[in-house]
């Protein structure tokens, strides 16, 4: 590979690290991070890791203005013997430049930022938890900087990557959640930006997720923006349903997000002969598969939850409650498998993990 030359400032104090059983989702980060600029007529410049410190920037930065933001998510982890992997790391910078490209924001070099990712968490490896269940979370995002306040593409954007140590995302952990399917509000529409990674879809979701949270649910499952008919996705995760042996996804249509643990799932599924289909789904015929007593389990994928048992769906002041509120054989069989090949315990015969050297 070409060798990427970053500047590197390492921090002269180092912060307490949490012990692993008091962490959270997202609140505690390393003692390092990696930034890079964009200016027209430049491009991408002055990749640097320094200590992880607050940005300044100016008030009539377009990023506060018009939301002009992508970002990723991926985790890495501390194998038993001391390596550090990564999982499919390059389908993240892949999806992130498809976000870009949706928000017109100038594309990254792939092979940079994966270069600089490997040495920022070689730097902050010691932040690694261990415990079951943690992991090192990764966090790149773009925003726009130009302090402009007329409406079009911004000139000039800053690229970061910050680390923290996570526990489970829901309290819940492997535990079945309990999600209300969302009737009244809408996420995304095809031709919008559902299928890209930005901060405007998830503060669109804000309201139906607070209170679908005062009713005592972790999540809301969206529906389709014209006919609120047709299953979406949950707010932080892509969603599987077993139906008499089969396993279903809603297919990829324009306005639901290709997460990479979705793509995961389903080739272990196919790798273990197990039907998965992936085509439009209605809420109607998961209400007709419950009501027939064939609909066995449901769980949802994404890289911060990776798999979560679905125990009860909230829907038209019905409860369904699945699998008796409790996890099923195969979300267990899959978080097992996954987990295991992403912290290294488990084969890896898809060729999956990246190790960080």
């Amino acid at each position: 590979m070409k060798d990427y030359i970053i500047d590197i400032t390492l921090s002269s104090t180092k912060k307490q690290k949490p012990q692993s059983d008091q962490l959270g989702f997202g609140r505690v980060f390393t003692d390092h991070m990696f930034m890079m600029d964009y200016t027209e007529g430049k491009g991408w410049h002055d990749p640097r890791i320094v200590p992880y410190q607050p940005i300044t920037l100016d008030p009539a930065a377009m990023v506060f203005h018009y939301g002009q933001s992508v970002f990723e998510g991926l985790k890495s982890y501390l194998t038993k013997d001391e390596r550090i992997l990564l999982f499919r790391p390059e389908r993240n910078m892949q999806r992130l430049n498809l976000s870009n490209d949706r928000l017109c924001i100038p594309q990254i070099d792939e092979k940079l930022v994966l270069a600089a990712l490997k040495q920022l968490i070689t730097i902050d490896r010691d932040w690694i938890p261990t415990a079951e269940g943690t992991s090192l979370y990764i966090r790149p995002f773009i925003i726009s900087t130009e302090p402009y306040l007329g409406v079009s593409p911004s000139k000039s954007y800053r690229f970061m990557i910050i680390l923290s140590p996570v526990g489970s995302y829901y309290k819940e952990g492997i535990h079945p959640v309990k999600i209300a399917v969302e009737s009244e509000f809408v996420r995304a529409v095809l031709g919008g930006t559902g299928t890209a990674k930005t901060a405007g879809n998830y503060a669109s979701s804000l309201k139906a997720q607070e209170e679908a949270s005062e009713k005592g649910y972790s999540q809301v499952l969206w529906l389709d923006g014209l006919e609120k008919k047709y299953i979406e996705e949950v707010g932080s995760m892509n969603v599987f349903f077993k139906i008499n042996g089969e396993v279903i996804t809603p297919a990829l249509n324009g306005s639901i997000l290709e997460g990479v643990t979705r793509n995961s799932i389903i080739q272990l599924l196919e790798h273990w002969d197990i039907p998965v289909v992936e085509r439009k789904i209605s809420i109607d015929e998961i209400y007709q598969a419950y009501s027939n007593n064939l609909l066995e389990e449901a769980f949802g994928t994404g890289t911060a939850a990776v798999i979560s048992p679905i125990g009860e769906f909230f829907w038209r002041d019905e409860k369904l409650v699945i699998n008796n509120g409790q996890t099923g054989q195969l979300s267990k069989k899959l978080y097992d498998t996954l987990t295991g090949i992403q912290n290294g315990t488990e084969p890896d015969p898809f060729g999956w993990v990246v190790e960080v050297k």
